[in-house]
């Protein structure tokens, strides 16, 4: 009799040991076979028969092959009753889905109950109710295997005949549950565990301690020459020189400017002066640096102007623009006369209204920029607050930080201790891993070499096939060349007047062909002189059309542009909307809490300026002789400038009071 408990395990423990990113399937399948029955000969009394021995190479090799197919089952399984079933369980469930899926039509269901009943029961029971559950089959079970293989081929041969098995495994586990739920299952008795006791051994002497690793002392290094630090004397004195040269350049030059020449009269006469300073003003009363600059109102009315060239659709636009203005007009004009109320007082009253609220909008847009402006302003207080506060917290912060990188360099300095001493002890234990992995690669050398040798012989064998192969289908083509090369020789005359004889109602001759072609072709011809000739008459006709509407275009514009030019000399005497809104009380007492708003500002800006100023005067106060340096040499450079431009302009008064004289 099979024990099933015992081949389930067995197939269980070789699916363990398989490795597929290492092992190939076949050479797996053939070292398990072989030694199968060594390990089966050793655990039981007697040896199994071939059929026992087939069945289990077939289960391992089919679990195998189907992986992808049972891991969906199992892991979602596990997903569900993970913390109730163990991990090691794995490979044993997925030995029964295969049954369940694949072998189930041929083993039977009695057989199937057995193996089922060899393992243990509330498992078996768990699992069963979980596989051949009606909505799990038929929703992502069948989901999952059809995107690994084609869904008519799952429903077909996987789905539809687990369904009918259904009643079936049903019976079996209700007959599982009534054996849960009467006690009926053998309890394991405990077993006698072997207590150890300890050796009566004498008892080590403790090792001493290990003698401290002298620490290495440094070779004291010779102090730094101060002179390396500091510049070169002769450089020192050459910079003293060139300064001492430069300020006495520019004293000789400005004293050079400042003193006036002996040999002439540099004096003006009273007469001279007012009379360059008359000329000063006309020349300054010319200049116009406040004025608007503006090119004036548009012209309503340009004579002179270039005239636009116009498209067709653009005339043809307009011109129905106009005719409908006109018609409007004439409508308008015919209520008047039958008797009814003119519009323009009605025009007139919208007019005013539109320019009513025009008037309100642009005062509630300035002062909606009048509160913008008033917001921006507490907005710069508010900054300028926080930013004296985020300086307080900064100093605060700089203290805490200081203190905790002393604190960090002492933890440092403990740390560095206790790696040197973990260094130490790793590298102890990798002295003891070096023969292991000795072990190991020449293990590898080994399987790597029978690896090779079988590839060898496999490509060897491939090449032989390929090169006879390759010989037919030369000798094939060898064949089929010969039989295209025999000549082949074909004589036929061809009459144009003779019919193909087909028997049809259209049938003619290649020459009654011919001249039916001719014929619709003098046809076509004709036809498109004739269209040819309507679309030129049409032409005409719309270029007259445009004529006509490029005469009333140009009468209409004339006519709008003297309306316009009236409605332009009506706006100009109203009074602007500028004026209006500078006499608005409200926008008058937001400009004056804007200033306020800004006069805060600066004094809060002044005042934090100067205790600004205040913190970093020792800084400032080192660089302060030269900044008075360079102070004075720009006030030198200006002066100098402002001379040189009063002697450049007196040369071109005299020049030009010269020039009037000589003409």
């Amino acid at each position: 009799m099979t024990n099933y408990k015992e081949l389930l395990q067995e197939a269980a423990t070789l699916l363990d040991t398989f490795q597929p990113n290492e092992q190939c399937m076949e050479t797996f399948t053939e070292n398990a076979s072989k030694s199968l029955e060594v390990r089966l000969a050793a655990k039981f009394t007697k040896k199994y028969d071939t059929e026992d021995k087939s069945f289990l190479l077939d289960l391992m090799s089919g679990c195998i092959e189907q992986k992808k197919v049972l891991d969906v089952v199992v892991n979602t399984f596990y997903d569900h009753h993970g913390k109730l079933v163990l991990k090691a369980d794995h490979n044993r469930f997925s030995v029964i889905c295969y049954i369940a899926v694949f072998l189930l039509e041929d083993i039977g269901l009695q057989r199937f109950s057995k193996i089922i009943k060899s393992q243990d029961i509330s498992k078996m029971h768990k699992f069963l109710s979980f596989l051949f559950s009606m909505y799990n089959l038929t929703t992502w079970i069948q989901s999952e295997w059809s995107q690994i293989y084609d869904a008519a081929y799952v429903e077909q041969n996987w789905i539809l005949p687990l369904l009918r098995w259904r009643p079936k495994v049903d019976e079996l586990l209700d007959q599982l549950s009534r054996r849960i739920s009467s006690g009926s299952v053998l309890k394991k008795t405990p077993a006698n565990h072997t207590r150890p006791k300890e050796f009566a051994l004498t008892k080590p002497k403790p090792r001493p301690l290990p003698v401290p690793e002298p620490i290495p002392t440094q070779q004291t290094h010779q102090p730094v020459k101060p002179s390396i630090f500091k510049p070169p004397k002769e450089q020192q004195i050459l910079e003293e020189l060139r300064q001492k040269n430069r300020q006495k350049a520019q004293r000789v030059l400005y004293e050079a400017n400042m003193q006036q020449f002996k040999c002439a009269k540099p004096q003006k006469s009273e007469r001279t002066e007012k009379v360059i300073s008359q000329i000063k003003e006309a020349q300054e009363a010319q200049l116009k640096f406040d004025a608007v600059f503006t090119s004036g109102t548009p012209a309503t009315h340009k004579v002179n102007s270039l005239p636009i060239r116009l498209n067709t659709t653009t005339i043809l636009r307009e011109g129905a623009l106009y005719n409908k203005q006109l018609e409007e007009e004439l409508h308008r004009l015919e209520c008047v006369v039958e008797g009814g109320s003119e519009p323009s007082g009605f025009l007139r009253w919208q007019q005013q209204m539109r320019e009513r609220g025009e008037q309100e909008q642009l005062a509630s847009l300035e002062q909606r920029r009048l509160q913008g402006l008033i917001s921006h302003q507490e907005a710069a207080l508010a900054r300028t607050r926080i930013t004296q506060r985020n300086l307080q917290r900064a100093q605060l912060k700089k203290e805490e930080t200081a203190e905790l990188m002393r604190q960090y360099a002492a933890k440092r300095l403990q740390e560095e201790e206790g790696m040197r001493e973990l260094v130490q002890q790793v590298a102890d234990g990798h002295k003891n891993s070096k023969v292991a992995k000795a072990k190991l690669h020449d293990f590898k050398q080994s399987v790597v070499r029978e690896v090779c040798e079988q590839s060898r012989d496999l490509l060897a064998r491939a090449l032989e096939e390929a090169q006879e192969e390759m010989s037919r289908k030369l000798e094939l083509i060898r064949q089929i060349r010969a039989i295209e090369s025999v000549p082949r020789t074909q004589h036929k005359l061809l009459d144009d007047t003779e019919m193909a004889g087909h028997a049809l109602l259209c049938e003619m001759s290649l020459a009654e062909l011919r001249e039916r072609l001719g014929v619709l072709r003098v046809a076509e011809q004709r036809h498109l002189e004739e269209r040819r000739r309507h679309v030129q008459q049409e032409k005409q006709s719309r270029e007259q059309l445009l004529l006509d509407q490029l005469d009333n275009i140009a009468t209409c514009r004339t006519a709008m542009e003297e309306v316009a030019a009236r409605r332009q000399a009506e706006r100009m005497c109203r009074p602007s909307v500028r004026e209006q809104l500078q006499e608005d009380e409200k926008l008058q007492a937001l400009r004056h809490t804007l200033q306020e708003k800004q006069q805060q500002r600066h004094q809060l800006t002044h005042t934090l300026t100067h205790t600004h100023k205040l913190t970093h005067t020792q800084q400032t106060h080192k660089h302060s002789h030269t900044h008075r340096l360079k102070q004075w040499d720009q006030r030198k450079k200006a002066l100098e400038e402002q001379q040189w431009e009063e002697l450049e302009k007196s040369l071109q008064m005299t020049v030009q009071q010269g020039a009037p004289n000589t003409r």
